[in-house]
C-alpha cells in the first residue's frame, strides 16, 4: 500500500507539489512565530533570573519600563535575614547614531559581573560599555550620545542574552538622569536553601509603593509575556487554518480528477475504508516530507535572524524539543483533516458515478 501511495503521488506531481509547498509555508510560519515569541520571553526572563530570586517593581504598573522604585531600599533589603545580595537596574531605550533603537541598562556596580568585558573597563560616571553587536555598527567608537548626554565608551562586552548583547550599559546614576527615575527594578538573590516567600513578605512591608514577587511568579504573570503568547497562538492558528484550507482545496481537486481510479477500486470490491486509508497514507507521506523540510528551513531562517546585525540580537528563537513535537502533531492533524474530508466524500460515492467521472 505504501508503494501504491508513492506511485499515486508521482502520477499527480503538480498537485503533490502544491500540497507540499502549502504545508511547508504553514509549518514554517508556526515554527517561526512560536519560537521567536518564546525566544523573546526566554531572553527577558533569563535577564531577570540571572541576578535574583525576587524582583521588586513599582506597585500597580503595567510594564517594567514605566516602573520607578526607590533605590535606597537596597540597603534595607540587604539587612533582611536570608538575603545574599541585591542589585538595582534601570531599563530603557534610545536611538544611538543611525540605529533607531538601542536597549539601555543602568545598573548598580555589583551587577557588572553579568557583562563579560571583551575590551576596556567597566563604566564610571559619564562612561558606557557597548554590546559587541552595537559596537561594530558605530562610526564613532569613542563616544556616543544617549538622549542629549554624551558618554565616553570605556569598553565592549558580550552577553549570552540577546537583549543585553545588543545594548548599552552605564551607571545607575547616569541612567537615572536620562530616564528620570531611581530604578526600574530591584533584584534580590537569596541564600541557598532559603525559603523565598517569607523574604518576599518582609520586603513588601518596607514600602506600600512596591510590588514584590519571586522571579518565577513574575515571569508567569507578566502581562507583556501573556500578550506575546496569545498573539503568537492567534497567528499560528491562522497559519494552521490557511494550511488546512489549502490542503482541503487541493486534495478535493486531486480526488475529483481521480474519480475513475477510486471507482474502479470500489467496483472490484475494495472497501470505502481502504480507499480512504489509501488517500490518508498519501497525505501522511506528504506531511512527513513537508515537516522535515520546514524544520530545516525554519532553523536556517532562525540562524540568519539570530546573526543579523540589523536586528541587534533582539529577535531570537530556537526550536525546542517540545515545540518540535507540538508542531509535528499540528502538522499531522492538519494533513489528516485536510485529506480525510475529500477522501470520505470520494469513498461514499457510488462507484458507477466515480467511474463515469461526471459528478463531483
Amino acid at each position: 500500500m505504501f508503494s501504491q501511495a508513492l506511485k499515486a503521488l508521482k502520477a499527480n506531481r503538480l498537485k503533490t507539489m502544491l500540497i507540499y509547498l502549502s504545508l511547508i509555508f504553514a509549518i514554517v510560519a508556526i515554527f517561526l512565530i512560536t519560537s521567536i515569541s518564546n525566544g523573546i520571553i526566554s531572553m527577558y526572563s533569563n535577564m531577570i533570573k540571572s541576578d535574583g530570586d525576587i524582583i521588586i517593581t513599582q506597585a500597580k504598573i503595567s510594564d517594567t519600563f514605566f516602573s520607578n522604585v526607590d533605590v535606597s531600599l537596597l540597603e534595607k533589603i540587604k539587612m533582611i535575614n536570608g538575603v545574599k545580595s541585591a542589585t538595582a537596574m534601570i531599563v530603557g531605550a534610545s536611538p544611538v547614531e543611525e540605529i533607531p533603537i538601542v536597549a539601555v541598562y543602568g545598573v548598580s556596580e555589583n551587577r557588572y559581573k553579568n557583562y563579560k568585558i571583551t575590551s576596556g573597563t567597566y563604566p564610571k560616571n559619564s562612561e558606557v560599555i557597548i554590546g559587541k553587536t552595537i559596537y561594530d555598527r558605530l562610526e564613532n567608537q569613542k563616544s556616543i550620545f544617549i538622549a542629549d548626554m554624551n558618554f565616553s565608551i570605556s569598553g565592549t562586552y558580550e552577553s549570552d542574552i540577546g537583549f543585553e548583547n545588543g545594548g548599552v550599559v552605564l551607571t545607575l546614576k547616569d541612567a537615572g538622569e536620562i530616564f528620570n527615575k531611581s530604578a526600574s527594578m530591584l533584584l534580590v538573590t537569596t541564600k541557598i536553601d532559603q525559603k523565598i516567600e517569607p523574604i518576599v513578605k518582609k520586603i513588601a512591608k518596607l514600602s506600600p509603593k512596591i510590588e514584590v514577587k519571586s522571579t518565577d511568579n513574575f515571569v508567569k504573570n507578566y502581562n507583556q509575556f501573556k500578550i506575546i503568547k496569545k498573539s503568537s497562538y492567534a497567528i499560528s492558528f491562522i497559519a494552521f487554518a490557511m494550511g488546512l484550507l489549502g490542503i482541503v482545496s487541493i486534495m478535493s481537486i486531486t480526488i475529483s480528477q481521480r474519480k475513475s481510479e477510486f471507482g474502479i477500486m470500489k467496483a472490484i470490491g475494495i472497501s470505502t475504508k481502504r480507499v480512504v486509508f489509501t488517500i490518508m497514507i498519501e497525505s501522511f507521506i506528504i506531511g512527513i516530507l513537508s515537516y522535515i523540510s520546514a524544520f530545516f528551513i525554519s532553523n536556517a531562517i532562525l540562524y540568519m535572524i539570530k546573526n543579523s546585525k540589523e536586528l541587534q540580537g533582539y529577535v531570537n528563537g530556537e526550536i525546542s524539543t517540545e515545540l518540535a513535537i507540538f508542531v509535528f502533531s499540528a502538522s499531522m492533524i492538519m494533513t489528516i483533516i485536510g485529506a480525510i474530508i475529500p477522501a470520505l466524500k470520494a469513498g461514499k460515492t457510488d462507484p458507477i458515478i466515480l467511474i463515469q467521472g461526471n459528478q463531483s
